[in-house]
């Protein structure tokens, strides 16, 4: 065997073990699996103009959620457990809406503010 055909059988080799490395570092495919937040959603419609309803308080199962613009249509929802609730929507001692609703799971309900 001559310098030439040994160089060349080591570089054989070499690339043979180099590719073997290489496709042993490789990650095998992996699933993922996540379990997506089924909570029934509330939110509101109203004036925006109107500072009157959008700074009015949000009232939930006599707990005091936030503002009602914190959780106007299309930006943002304030996710409840299934159920029955009482919402009041409330300025100041003025009740500006009331209502009893059911939410089920993946529900997305709007109320509309006159």
């Amino acid at each position: 065997m001559t310098l030439n055909e040994f160089q060349i059988k080591s570089k054989v080799i070499f690339i043979t073990v180099s590719c073997a490395f290489v496709t042993a570092c490789v990650q095998m495919p992996t699933e993922k699996q996540s379990v997506s937040d089924m909570r029934p959603q509330i939110s509101f419609k109203a004036d925006g103009a109107d500072t009157r309803l959008t700074t009015a308080r949000v009232i939930l199962d006599n707990m005091d959620v936030g503002a009602v613009q914190d959780y106007l249509d299309g930006i943002a929802t304030l996710k409840v457990q299934p159920g029955t609730h009482q919402l009041r929507i409330v300025q100041g001692t003025q009740v500006i809406h009331e209502e009893r609703f059911y939410a089920g799971d993946g529900v997305v309900k709007s109320f509309v503010l006159k």
